[in-house]
């Protein structure tokens, strides 16, 4: 895909990119895609990717108690728990604000890991990473913010949010769907959102501004942005999903240059 080649006026030391459409399908790539990224918070989506799989195979219930007094799985996925953002701390009771928080996924793992007796980043390898051929890909320490992963492997998981496997279509559309829709709260990099809507585990688009994607993306778009300067978007309207990853720290540069990137992108598959 020619709209790739603007990465390579990206101001980083190293990217990598790829489009994946709809069917699973690679339709162009940019950059070394094996080499390792750490992932940042686009480890998040892997997580509850895998805390979807547990709750499917019945070991946890989206609505079971987990995390602050009154929280459950579904708060700590959607941000809603009312835990601060990198402390084990509640700062508004659940479901009454978007406080994203690293410390909430910190909690959904150990939660998970307690009701598979398995250790989450050992879980995550086998219900996600192993059955979709992730070899790259490590979860060790924290699932809010300590993936490493390749481009390669995240087309990979790209397409299965896109065409599931290992997950029922409907929890990946209940995954991608507004989590207690109406709530405020700020988006790391953006400032404050009204609203500021979250599915599980997946940011949606919907009608935020400013955003990490594209004024072309339609508000249906989901996915994440980390601050190691990596993104993974989907976007269902356009049938299509973006992966970039890079190796300098999020910033003013990212802000510039990932909406253009997007547009680009959408433009060319359209």
């Amino acid at each position: 895909m020619q709209s790739l080649a603007l990465i390579e006026n990206w101001p980083v030391p190293t990217a990598a990119a790829a489009v994946i459409t709809a069917d699973g399908a690679v339709a162009g790539t940019y950059g070394p895609t094996a080499h390792r990224f750490p992932l940042a918070s686009v480890t998040k989506p892997l997580a509850a990717y895998a805390a979807l799989v547990a709750y499917e195979e019945g070991a946890v219930e989206l609505d079971e108690p987990a995390g602050p007094e009154g929280s459950t799985i579904r708060h700590l996925l959607a941000h809603t728990s009312g835990l601060a953002f990198d402390e084990h701390r509640a700062t508004a009771p659940p479901g009454t604000r978007r406080l994203y928080s690293n410390a909430g996924f910190e909690v959904l793992g150990d939660h998970i890991a307690k009701a598979t007796e398995i250790p989450f980043p050992e879980y995550a390898r086998q219900a996600v990473l192993e059955p979709l051929g992730m070899t790259a890909t490590t979860m060790d320490g924290s699932p809010a913010k300590d993936g490493v992963s390749t481009v390669d492997d995240l087309a990979r998981f790209a397409a299965e949010v896109q065409v599931p496997r290992l997950l029922d279509p409907r929890t990946v559309l209940e995954a991608q769907t507004v989590v207690y829709p109406g709530l405020k709260g700020v988006l790391p990099g953006y400032g404050h959102q009204n609203p500021n809507d979250w599915g599980l585990g997946f940011e949606i688009r919907d009608s935020k501004s400013p955003h990490w994607t594209g004024t072309s993306s339609s508000p249906a778009t989901f996915g994440h942005f980390g601050q190691s300067g990596t993104f993974l978007w989907i976007d269902p309207v356009a049938g299509a999903a973006c992966v970039a990853l890079t190796d300098r720290a999020f910033g003013p540069w990212a802000t510039e240059v990932w909406p253009v990137l997007t547009d680009a992108v959408l433009k060319e598959l359209a």
